[in-house]
């Protein structure tokens, strides 16, 4: 649709023939001899000519009050999300990931595959988050900056194997590297979503010290122990049952929990790992507040270059019938 910005303006629009009016009634109307001759040897073109100004000389007077309303043509309103998280993914890729003891659609997948599955649902439901991934293991690597762009964290997280980081286990470069991150960068709801399976046994950074910087940065962690309890394997005198999340470090991941105000979570088996990503979600809620704009352009020019192009032709007119009246005499 098109708008006026000012157009009270329009108003205007009569002024010329009020003070034509009054001109003519002070006696003051222009006469010229020349046209007055031209007019009693041709009346008929006389009146054409000075009808065809007023015409003209009213349609210039009428673009330029239009212009001077500052007419937008207006589109149809575009929704923008708030921002509602920055979320940074902080997910283990030790050698010990390669466990097969998922059990999803009735196959056995590893916790990487058990991670990248579940992941993918939970990133659909965080459009207006900004969501980064952090990967580690002997040390941690930024595999995407906190984006908006969620398809391609999935497709990023997709892509990654087992030993592309390592084999071991560094926590605390981990958290240390995703506090940095959120240093970087003005943010007022910083929260770490922490996977891992194991214990911190490597890296030039502690896990308590890397919690102390998360303390002081403000920055909440989630954090999240996955891996069964129970796995059957066969042994050499047959099948036998075995922990294999005996590496976990529990305490630590509780303790990094609770003392950023985050929550742990046990994640043994697919349900649970879901389970975990749909509570996160009421932890975390989505700010389903929008900001809205309305496309614009203006469309100033087009009586501007109407009342021009009407202008130049007067002119023209104003030349030709001078030349008319030359002629005449």
């Amino acid at each position: 649709m098109v708008e006026l910005s000012w157009p009270w303006l329009l108003l205007l629009l009569p002024l010329p023939w009020l003070i034509r009016g009054k001109r003519a009634e002070s006696g003051q109307a222009l006469k010229l001899k020349p046209l007055l001759q031209l007019a009693s040897q041709s009346p008929q073109t006389e009146a054409s000519w000075r009808r065809a100004r007023s015409w003209c000389a009213a349609l210039i007077w009428l673009c330029l009050l239009v212009a001077a309303t500052e007419p937008r043509w207006y589109g149809e309103p575009v929704q923008i999300p708030q921002q509602a998280r920055d979320i940074m993914l902080v997910i283990d890729l030790s050698g010990s990931m390669t466990i097969e003891d998922m059990h999803w659609q009735g196959r056995s997948i590893d916790r990487v595959e058990a991670v990248q599955i579940l992941t993918r649902d939970f990133l659909k439901r965080r459009q207006g988050d900004r969501v980064g991934l952090i990967l580690f293991a002997d040390a941690a690597y930024q595999l995407t900056p906190l984006t908006l762009d969620l398809t391609t964290v999935q497709k990023m997280l997709d892509e990654v194997v087992v030993g592309m980081a390592g084999r071991r286990t560094a926590i605390g470069e981990g958290i240390g590297l995703a506090v940095k991150r959120f240093n970087e960068l003005e943010s007022s709801n910083k929260v770490i979503v922490f996977l891992s399976d194991g214990a911190s046994n490597t890296g030039n950074i502690s896990p308590e010290e890397s919690l102390e910087l998360a303390k002081a940065a403000g920055v909440r962690i989630h954090a999240v122990g996955i891996g069964a309890t129970e796995m059957v394997q066969q042994g050499l005198f047959g099948p036998r049952v075995v922990n294999p999340s005996h590496d976990l470090d529990e305490p630590l991941l509780i303790r990094m929990a609770e003392e950023t105000g985050g929550q742990y979570f046990r994640a043994t088996n697919m349900e649970e790992f879901e389970q975990m990503y749909r509570l996160l979600d009421e932890l975390e809620p989505i700010e389903r507040e929008t900001l809205s704009y309305r496309p614009q352009r203006s469309l100033v020019h087009w009586p501007l270059a109407t009342a021009l192009l009407l202008s130049l032709a007067l002119a023209w007119w104003q030349i030709r019938w001078r030349e008319v009246l030359n002629v005449a005499r």
